[in-house]
């Protein structure tokens, strides 16, 4: 059979394998700040761009689309070709992947400090970001199924698959949990409100791990642990009912994230169903993996890479046990909103992705130098202080998880709160996060000693170079299935065929679960004292999203004895209908703060926004200054904001859209009187007003700055249900 010769395209390998190591130094750096500034709240006082809230969805997405997405792409671009024995369909679709997800990337480094973000978990980037990362995405699998189209190999090998699934799934989530309403170049508002955006956001949210985090990787697991053991996969069977089961049911999982909030029960149960069985699928898969290594263990002692296989795929196994049980409702009941949450994310992130990357870098960069790695020794210490580094972030979050769930729960034998007060929580678990501090800056380190081993290691081989390689030519073959040909064995060379059934088998959850609650209209029953935000509270509620609070405040009061008495009644889905996007929250750094609304007076909300210590000794929220500045606050987008509401539902009249501006001066002024009644403020207001004087400066009315809208929003929330506090 004539063979024929061809190139490997290792230069597009070699771009996203650096790019991997610097973000994720990067994305581990951003993420230690912000461990640090639970020890410190105030150690970017007054700096509104390197504040918590704008700095943590900064690191979720540089580690999860810079970091890992990086590598996954990396292992991608290698495997792939060997695996259809062919070159990349495109050079320029290459390259275009590359540096247009690097602009992406550095889009989001710039928008989210800044507060540009749409709040919704993993998905924060605005609608223009949104658009180049569906594009982007599109070339990406336009040139990996064209390279499939011009293959010398008849059959797509498992890893295939999942890089397919991968390519459809996070395609249809990114798009349908991004439909934004654009009211200027850098803000939207999601189309979806209240229990239905949460449910769509979860979906997506949920899946993003799925097939984001997880399917790529056991992709790349399937391709790269074999050829570093030297072993065939376990079972080839065990990977087929491993793929379809896997993809079928996690797509289903989405509403365990929502148990006990206002979703509806059918959809609570069908998430928690799903997640049970998802075990199964996980399980099988780490169970191929890890018996792939039969016979090659005494690899495993001397090779640094199969090292970080083994623990990423253990770690992988971890991971997926723990989330189909943190799914059961009595479980989920003492986890949700608590720390526990917290590890069990990074268990998977720090083990699964980052070992496996790890394990792939250390074992590719040396191949495509044509030299060894510099030092094995630096590579088996990396792996053991990363490994000490996970267990010491993780098991303090544990501990701190079942101390939060227990301080929260407990009653007096009189019937009230034994720690009313949230804060008490808070400083009993300081000592974790100190632990969890340490062991962030242990895995880092690991991280600069792979920077500095593969420095050396490129250092001493030669370029990357393209990479000679031959192959005979795919012969054709009837286009009906062979005599005795299964059906798997018939669809595995049929590319098209294969990503068809992969979208059906990926749909069918989601538009059973997403299509009845949007169009069934007793899903969520309306309540008829629940109205639109005023316009100073709707550009409340814009601020308190700019800044990131979602991300320590929940509002969302589940159904427990403990959380009614500590905040009121639990939540009804028509108090949400007029919410795009849903404020829900996924961890409470501090209290829910629903029914806040009327707890405190104006006074305290100002005072606690300046300085939260001088009003919660021992709080751990920083100072908001920037919202104090002696600039005004941009109105001119308010109008324009309320057209999008009512094009969205929201019953915003002609007459109040018109007055808009006005209607909001007039509650502004409101509440700088009431802010007149605390002695210190109006001291301090007048000296302001001199010094601004003094400066031949403008001097800007309190009524005119951000922090009374963003009060207005906070004394409005819950205050449209009747309960003890508000009435």
């Amino acid at each position: 059979m004539e063979m024929e010769q061809f190139y490997y395209d290792n230069k597009i390998v070699k771009k996203f394998i650096y790019a991997t190591i610097l973000f994720g130094v990067v994305g581990m750096l951003v993420g230690l700040t912000l461990a640090v500034m639970y020890l410190f709240p105030n150690m970017t006082d007054g700096i509104s761009w390197l504040s918590y809230g704008r700095l943590r969805p900064l690191h979720t997405n540089a580690v999860i689309f810079a970091f890992v997405g990086n590598a996954f792409f990396a292992g991608l671009y290698y495997s792939l070709q060997r695996l259809l024995k062919a070159r990349m369909f495109s050079d320029f679709l290459s390259n275009v992947h590359f540096w247009g997800w690097q602009l992406i990337i550095v889009a989001a480094a710039i928008t989210l400090p800044l507060g540009y973000t749409s709040s919704k978990e993993y998905a924060e980037l605005e609608w223009p970001i949104d658009i180049a990362i569906a594009l982007i995405w599109v070339v990406m699998g336009i040139n990996m199924i064209g390279t499939m189209l011009r293959r010398r190999e008849r059959h797509l090998y498992v890893a295939i698959w999942f890089y397919l699934a991968t390519f459809v799934t996070v395609a249809v989530l990114h798009i349908f949990n991004n439909i934004e309403l654009p009211v200027s170049a850098l803000k939207s508002y999601s189309v979806y409100a209240g229990v239905q955006d949460a449910l769509v956001q979860w979906w997506y949210g949920h899946n993003a791990v799925a097939f984001f985090l997880t399917t790529p990787f056991l992709g790349l697991m399937y391709y790269f642990v074999p050829k570093v053991a030297n072993r065939p996969v376990y079972s080839y069977r065990l990977s087929i009912i491993h793929f379809w089961s896997l993809i079928f049911i996690y797509i289903w999982a989405g509403p365990h994230h929502l148990l006990y909030s206002a979703l509806p029960n059918w959809a609570q149960n069908l998430g928690v169903a799903f997640s049970v069985m998802l075990i199964a699928p996980s399980w099988g898969g780490m169970i191929n993996g890890l018996l792939t290594l039969r016979g090659a263990w005494d690899k495993v002692r001397e090779e640094p890479v199969l090292k970080f296989f083994v623990v990423a795929i253990t770690g992988y196994g971890m991971a997926t046990f723990e989330g189909p049980m943190l799914s059961l409702k009595n479980v989920n009941a003492i986890a949700h909103y608590t720390d526990w949450i917290i590890a069990h994310v990074h268990v998977g992130a720090l083990a699964w992705n980052g070992f496996m990357s790890f394990g792939i870098i250390y074992w590719l960069v040396p191949r495509m130098t044509k030299s060894k790695l510099f030092s094995n020794k630096l590579a088996n210490f990396h792996f053991w202080i990363g490994t000490l580094g996970i267990i010491l972030y993780a098991l303090p979050m544990y501990v701190a998880g079942f101390l939060q769930a227990s301080m929260w729960k407990q009653f007096n034998p009189d019937g009230t709160l034994t720690y009313g007060n949230f804060l008490e929580t808070v400083t009993q678990i300081m000592p974790m996060y100190w632990m969890r501090a340490i062991g962030g800056t242990l895995y880092l380190v690991g991280m600069l000693v792979l920077v500095y081993n593969i420095i050396m290691t490129v250092r001493a081989g030669e370029p990357v170079e393209d990479e000679l390689a031959q192959a005979p030519a795919l012969q054709r073959i009837s286009t009906n299935r062979l005599n005795g040909e299964k059906f798997h064995t018939w669809l595995e060379r049929r590319p098209i065929q294969l990503t068809i059934l992969a979208t059906i088998a990926i749909l069918i959850g989601g538009v059973i679960q997403i299509v009845p609650t949007i169009m069934v209209k007793s899903n969520i029953p309306t309540i008829s004292s629940v109205k639109p935000y005023t316009p100073l509270e709707l550009e409340g509620r814009d601020l308190y999203i700019r800044e990131g609070c979602v991300g320590c405040h929940s509002q969302s009061v589940r159904p427990f004895r403990s959380e009614v008495e500590r905040y009121g009644p639990q939540s009804k889905a028509g108090e949400f209908v007029y919410d795009h996007p849903f404020l829900w929250g996924s961890k409470r750094t501090g209290p829910d703060l629903l029914r806040v609304g009327g707890k405190y007076n104006d006074n305290w909300h100002f005072n606690h926004f300046w300085n939260p210590q001088s009003t919660s000794a021992g709080s751990i929220m920083p100072g908001y200054k920037w919202l104090f500045d002696n600039e005004p606050m941009d109105i001119s987008l308010t109008q324009r904001k309320m057209q999008a509401m009512v094009s969205l539902g929201v019953p915003y009249t002609a007459i109040e859209v018109a007055n808009a501006q006005q209607t909001l001066r007039t509650q502004a002024i409101a509440i700088e009187k009431s802010l007149e009644s605390d002695p210190d403020f109006v001291k301090s207001y007048e000296d302001s007003k001199k010094k601004a004087a003094a400066k031949g400066e403008k001097f800007t009315p309190m009524n005119e700055r951000e922090i009374v809208a963003l009060i207005a929003y906070i004394q409005r929330l819950g205050t449209d249900i009747k309960s003890k506090r508000n009435r």
